[in-house]
């Protein structure tokens, strides 16, 4: 079966460095694919991407050796084989908030006896290989989003769970938990003091431990913090900030803009 990078790396003690991806569009998924990254994770919550435009954007990573990734939009078993099935190597899940909640993950993510998996790998077998069927449950990664109040105080119960590889945390969400805003990484002290607690209570399970970013300085930081897993920015803000910078020199230089006139 096709190497997972993903726990390649890991398993040397490094840190895997993650896009993400919003926009739903082959070219820009291939296009970001070879700039380099570990993986890519292609978001089916918050993006405008549906199913079927997903897996044109797992056909396109995999023109690289980038991992493929999604994020589904809930804990729902239907999605999250359907992601698999399509050539997801790893699959994060929104809304994690308690043991039960990450027994059911780990659960539809594994075929039996491990779990409750349906057999169907119609692309991953192209993506993974003839033999995927006998090593997709120890290749495939599996993360449990923390982000709420109650997975916080379920926090121990749930990076315990067997089958469990990591844990990710949406310091958004997060925030917004806490009673505090909403933001990547210039967050306030509770979610700071969180965010150190989510971190030690993954390593002192075993448990791989990932986070969101706005910016390579803060990825770094989070990745000396003892972070493995770091996601920075998405496709649509590098394109933003791109098209900002480009821009604001243009303006500077003494270029004019349309007054809005045909």
């Amino acid at each position: 079966m096709r190497e997972n990078r993903i726990r390649s790396i890991w398993k040397t003690g490094g840190a895997v460095v993650n896009g993400w991806l919003a926009i739903p569009s082959g070219f820009s998924a291939e296009t970001m694919a070879h700039q380099g990254w570990d993986s890519l994770t292609v978001d089916l919550q918050h993006g405008v991407v549906d199913y079927q435009k997903a897996v044109e954007m797992f056909t396109a990573i995999s023109t690289t050796q980038t991992v493929p990734m999604a994020r589904v939009p809930w804990n729902e078993p239907g999605i999250l084989m359907k992601v698999l099935d399509a050539g997801a190597y790893a699959v994060i899940c929104p809304m994690v908030n308690s043991r039960a909640d990450a027994e059911r993950l780990v659960a539809a993510t594994h075929y039996p006896p491990l779990g409750t998996r349906s057999f169907g790998p119609i692309r991953a077998l192209l993506y993974g290989g003839a033999d995927y069927p006998t090593k997709a449950n120890e290749t495939v990664v599996v993360f449990a989003m923390i982000e709420t109040r109650e997975a916080l105080d379920n926090l121990e119960e749930i990076v315990s769970t067997p089958g469990l590889d990591a844990i990710y945390i949406g310091p958004s969400d997060l925030s917004l938990a806490l009673g505090c805003t909403p933001t990547f990484d210039d967050v306030d002290p509770p979610v700071v003091e969180a965010i150190e607690r989510i971190l030690a209570c993954a390593k002192a399970h075993g448990v791989v431990a990932g986070i969101h970013n706005g910016t390579p300085e803060k990825a770094l930081e989070r990745i000396a913090m003892g972070f493995q897993f770091v996601t920075v920015s998405s496709d649509a803000r590098l394109m933003a900030a791109g098209a900002q910078q480009v821009m604001g020199k243009m303006r500077a230089g003494g270029a004019k803009g349309s007054d809005g006139g045909y």
